[in-house]
């Protein structure tokens, strides 16, 4: 075979692969885009807000996508549209502890104690959406965090017969935002192949902890059946 063929067809190869894979990004979007919300005030009550972690801190810097979230948690809490926050986030060493740092600003924003509750084993988005029903007995609860997030959530969700909603909370813009979005793109692939054909678990299953919350009448879009 030919330099200029082996070129040829490497070229064809990588134009279909990125094809390929922009495709699966756009169907993340659009299979969860009548469940995701902009606004607290439109988006419909739910007992629980599941808040996904992050880091507070990226290079001794406050980490936007971080503090987005909280304002976005305590904002849904005080207008009445959730009445339990459950903080689900990596706590892989003393000195790393999503959960309780998110718990501690809420705090000091005036949320209750006895309204917080923390999942310590958050390790992947993953691992917070099936452990909110698999351990915390939720199943219809409302997601907070960036919309490409989202759109990545509601599919976990969605594969494991979760009724999810999602507050979409806003997302830094320029280089710091591109990046992220670009490695979403892949994370994207990743939550296909661990869903549908390595059927990953969490990493800690963890006792049943069932939320006790007041029976509430469901408002707004459902996962589809």
């Amino acid at each position: 075979m030919k330099l200029t063929d082996i070129i040829r067809y490497s070229a064809v190869g990588c134009i279909l692969l990125i094809s390929f894979i922009l495709l699966i990004d756009r169907w993340f979007s659009d299979q969860a885009s009548s469940r995701i919300f902009e606004s607290t005030q439109a988006t419909p009550t739910r007992s629980i807000g599941l808040v996904l972690g992050t880091s507070k801190y990226i290079a001794r810097s406050l980490n936007p996508y971080y503090q987005f979230r909280i304002d976005a948690a305590k904002q849904l809490y005080k207008e009445g549209k959730v009445d339990i926050l459950l903080l689900s986030g990596d706590n892989a060493h003393r000195s790393y502890n999503e959960p309780w740092t998110m718990k501690r600003d809420l705090l000091k924003s005036g949320i209750p104690e006895q309204d917080i509750v923390l999942d310590y084993a958050g390790f992947r988005t993953l691992d917070s959406v099936v452990r909110a029903k698999s351990v915390f007995d939720a199943n219809h609860f409302v997601i907070i965090t960036q919309r490409f997030h989202c759109e990545r959530a509601l599919f976990i969700a969605d594969r494991n017969q979760i009724d999810a909603i999602c507050l979409a909370v806003p997302e830094p813009k320029g280089w710091a935002g591109l990046k992220i979005r670009a490695r979403e793109v892949l994370a994207r692939i990743k939550a296909l192949i661990d869903v549908y054909i390595l059927d990953m678990k969490p990493k800690f299953a963890g006792p049943k902890e069932p939320i006790e919350t007041e029976p509430l009448e469901l408002e707004g879009p459902h996962r589809p059946s």
